[in-house]
């Protein structure tokens, strides 16, 4: 325990070391600021609304359910999550994420309603959603921010499960997004493969089927434009060293060494050194990825490229007290409502431009 929550002390110094090397101009003038574009990912933990949708087994979230989940609840999650999404990235003054990939997010309904809410309306994000087919009816999304982001093309990629996996014969989809910023044409992948739910073993083979599903759009699309600029993003429910991230999806954690068809995966280096996004039974585990393409790394071209990574968490958003304590915060404890946020921290990643 005393282990962990020294981890958790270093998560804290660990995002002020990485920016105070990697980004240390954003501290110095708004027209730094300017220069830099957050990317960002953050499992919601169940934000479902509080209507029956028939064609989904949400019974536990409604408020006859065993939640009992109800307007109240909801809205007080809505408040929580705008609070977190308001504050993301670097704590300077960089401007709150462009681009926003979500999961565990029931439909698009209650997306517009936290992008309504007081701290998020003035970002204007637009909501790129589809319905998946996951029998809980939790799917992705991506939210970006309207007046800085064009876009030129969504589909929502299914991921069929081998047979005997311990999931149903479908999973959630990819969601992949085209779109441009500030010139450059960005291609994005919002993963959240099948949970490790049943053992490692018995779970391993789905993540692997998406991890391939993914990577052969990854393929189809530097086939044609060996210089695209990929961010691919999610809760892989696989750690940065697991098979299905590294050999499956082709990602390394050296920049120095990958090639020009492997993904860089920052990552790595955070768990390396025990640090995360979510934890249980005193070990931090980091699910929560944002993966990039060798292009993003090349910064003597102009346009954007990749300039630090970062986990967002603040105090307010750990748990303070018990056996829990520097963890996550969580919504729930069983079914009794903790109030909390998620029990995932959001990663970021900091693009900067060349012009």
């Amino acid at each position: 325990m005393l282990r962990f929550l020294l981890l958790t002390s270093l998560l804290a110094l660990g995002v002020v070391a990485v920016f105070s090397i990697g980004v240390k101009q954003n501290k110095q003038s708004a027209s730094a600021s300017a220069m830099l574009s957050v990317i960002a990912f953050y499992n919601l933990e169940n934000f479902y609304d509080t209507l029956d949708d028939p064609l989904t087994n949400d019974n536990d979230f409604l408020p006859s359910g065993i939640k009992q989940y109800g307007t109240a609840i909801f809205e007080h999650k809505v408040q929580q999550l705008a609070s977190v999404l308001s504050g993301i990235g670097p704590l300077s003054n960089t401007a709150p994420p462009n681009i926003i990939g979500v999961a565990e997010i029931e439909n698009r309904r209650v997306l517009e309603i936290l992008c309504r809410h007081p701290l998020l309306q003035k970002q204007r994000y637009g909501i790129i959603h589809y319905n998946s087919p996951d029998p809980r009816g939790v799917d992705v999304a991506l939210l970006y921010n309207e007046k800085n982001i064009r876009i030129l093309y969504s589909k929502a990629i299914p991921v069929a499960l081998p047979g005997g996996s311990k999931e149903a014969r479908f999973t959630r989809d990819i969601l992949y997004v085209k779109a441009m910023l500030g010139g450059d044409t960005l291609h994005l992948f919002v993963n959240h493969w099948p949970s490790k739910r049943g053992g490692e073993v018995r779970s391993a083979p789905a993540r692997m089927v998406a991890a391939v599903t993914c990577r052969k759009l990854l393929d189809s699309i530097r086939e044609k434009d060996s210089g695209a600029k990929m961010i691919v993003m999610g809760d892989f429910n696989d750690n940065p060293n697991s098979g299905s991230i590294k050999n499956k999806l082709g990602a390394s954690g050296n920049r120095e060494k990958m090639n020009s068809v492997q993904l860089y995966n920052p990552w790595l280096r955070w768990y390396m050194h025990g640090l995360g996004t979510l934890a249980n039974r005193d070990h931090w585990s980091l699910f929560d990825q944002i993966l990039i393409s060798a292009p993003l790394l090349d910064s003597s071209r102009r346009g954007w490229f990749f300039a630090g990574e970062g986990i967002y968490q603040q105090p307010f958003m750990r748990e303070n007290q018990g056996r829990y304590r520097g963890y996550p915060m969580r919504t729930w404890e069983g079914n009794r409502y903790r109030g909390g946020f998620s029990d995932h921290f959001p990663t970021y990643i900091l693009l900067r431009k060349k012009y």
